[in-house]
């Protein structure tokens, strides 16, 4: 491939973005937050994935940005819903054909699988089913409760931008809902996963990209 072709393509690729990009007001009775795996797991010291996410949560002040967010969504009349990670107990993949992971996270019954300290559901919140692997639509009533509310703009934050967050968001696209990825209010386990996540992936799959201040502009 030429580099005058390539230079050609990227440049192609980069104005079908732009051209993609809404530039509008979110109305707030179809506005939903989803907020993906807030866990102590992932986001507190002593969480066993806690330390592969650190440098990330804490170049992006995720934890804070997430927190900012769902205050200022609550605010302005923008439901937040949890979309949680299923919790594992003793087994519960026994007999699975193609069962993944080692069952250490996310155990049952435990701190681990709290929300943050931060990150606490409030009143007027819902919390959808668990998910078992990536995609908090699939085998969900996620996709239910959003139709059921009359919410039809999804909001993307919480853990980890390169599995379900990006699972999440693809899935909504493909369910017909317009989908907004946030470049700082999730983190991932190094700056490789983050980065190809927010800068590569993130403007091809979604209809939106912004920071988290950018998106509370938009709805206060």
């Amino acid at each position: 491939m030429s580099k005058r072709f390539s230079l050609f393509l990227l440049l192609s690729i980069f104005l079908s973005v732009e051209a993609n990009s809404q530039d509008y007001d979110y109305d707030p009775s179809r506005t939903a937050i989803l907020l993906v795996d807030p866990y102590n797991e992932f986001l507190s010291e002593g969480g066993l994935l806690y330390d592969l996410s650190k440098e990330t949560l804490e170049a992006n002040n995720a934890i804070e940005n997430m927190k900012n967010l769902v205050t200022a969504a609550r605010d302005a009349g923008v439901k937040v819903i949890y979309v949680p990670h299923h919790h594992s107990e003793e087994g519960d993949t026994a007999g699975w054909k193609f069962a993944r992971g080692t069952g250490r996270v996310f155990r049952a019954g435990t701190w681990a699988v709290e929300y943050h300290p931060d990150l606490q559901m409030q009143p007027g919140d819902i919390e959808a089913r668990q998910h078992w692997q990536s995609s908090g639509f699939a085998n969900t009533d996620l996709d239910f409760l959003l139709k059921q509310n009359g919410l039809d703009h999804v909001v993307l934050a919480g853990m980890r931008a390169n599995t379900c967050i990006e699972s999440t968001a693809r899935y909504a696209v493909e369910l017909g809902y317009h989908t907004t990825m946030l470049t700082d209010a999730v983190g991932a386990f190094n700056m490789r996963e983050m980065e190809a996540a927010v800068e590569i992936d993130y403007p091809v799959i979604s209809h939106n990209v912004f920071s988290t201040d950018e998106f509370i502009e938009l709805i206060e």
